[in-house]
């Protein structure tokens, strides 16, 4: 049976704008797409693409993510879009940062729009705040997390590793918020530590309050860079109306 009119939601219930912004993220990912959108629900719209599923191990998979970038941005057809984020970090940690610079500048030339992968974003976001140090929190297996390590000592930053697990082992997408907050808190960091918790898939948003309480520390995520950025290449956002993340950024000197 169809609802009455007036139980039905009204077209102002759904934010749409003007603004468009294309989300690439792997197949099984829960996190990206809710998470980005939350973020830049008020002022974007959100649309995504997902890598193919593939079998083979994970180094396979992430390599194959880098080749096929220009066909998944292709795969939103005539859509026209204002920007794209590439909400994969695993995959980038293959390659030297410069080797990650380049290959966002050679996607924005060939679609004719700004296009970053998180780890891009993330760094742009350090290069602004220039820390001596950088606290990884890192749900990858080891081998990757030494890969995510290298890549931002390359980019030129002392590197601390605090290691999360789900449940006694790497699994980003299991990792529970609440672990988070205890695994990180247990490593007994400086009050104004930058932490970048690396991984798109990594639910996060729900720890940072409790990360953030009574400190000055700079809290940054996959997605929040990507967010982030997005919102910088598209126009201003007022201060006020961004969600907590990305005010407390904003209050400390990261304007989008």
């Amino acid at each position: 049976m169809i609802a009455d009119a007036e139980e039905q939601p009204s077209g102002g219930d759904v934010p749409i704008t003007h603004r468009r912004v294309g989300l690439l993220v792997p197949p099984a990912n829960p996190v990206a797409e809710p998470e980005t959108t939350y973020l830049l629900n008020a002022f974007r719209t959100v649309h995504t693409a997902r890598f193919p599923v593939m079998g083979g191990p994970l180094p396979t998979r992430l390599k194959a993510y880098n080749h096929m970038l220009p066909d998944i941005i292709g795969s939103f057809g005539g859509l026209s879009l204002d920007t794209v984020v590439v909400g994969c970090s695993g995959s980038r940690y293959l390659m030297r940062p410069e080797e990650d610079e380049a290959s966002c500048q050679a996607l924005s030339r060939r679609w004719g729009m700004p296009v970053a992968t998180a780890t891009f974003a993330t760094r742009r976001i350090l290069q602004r705040l220039r820390p001596r140090e950088l606290v990884l929190v890192s749900p990858y297996q080891p081998w990757l997390t030494e890969l995510a390590r290298r890549f931002w000592r390359r980019a030129g930053w002392v590197v601390r590793v605090v290691p999360i697990q789900a449940a006694g082992r790497y699994a980003p997408y299991e990792v529970d918020p609440r672990d988070l907050v205890d695994q990180v808190e247990h490593a007994r960091l400086a009050e104004d530590a930058v932490l970048l918790c690396t991984g798109t898939g990594m639910a996060t948003l729900a720890a940072l309050p409790p990360l953030a309480a009574g400190n000055d520390r700079v809290l940054l995520t996959s997605n929040i860079c990507g967010a982030w950025w997005a919102l910088h290449q598209t126009g201003d956002a007022a201060s006020d109306d961004l969600p907590w993340a990305l005010r407390r950024l904003a209050s400390q000197g990261l304007t989008p």
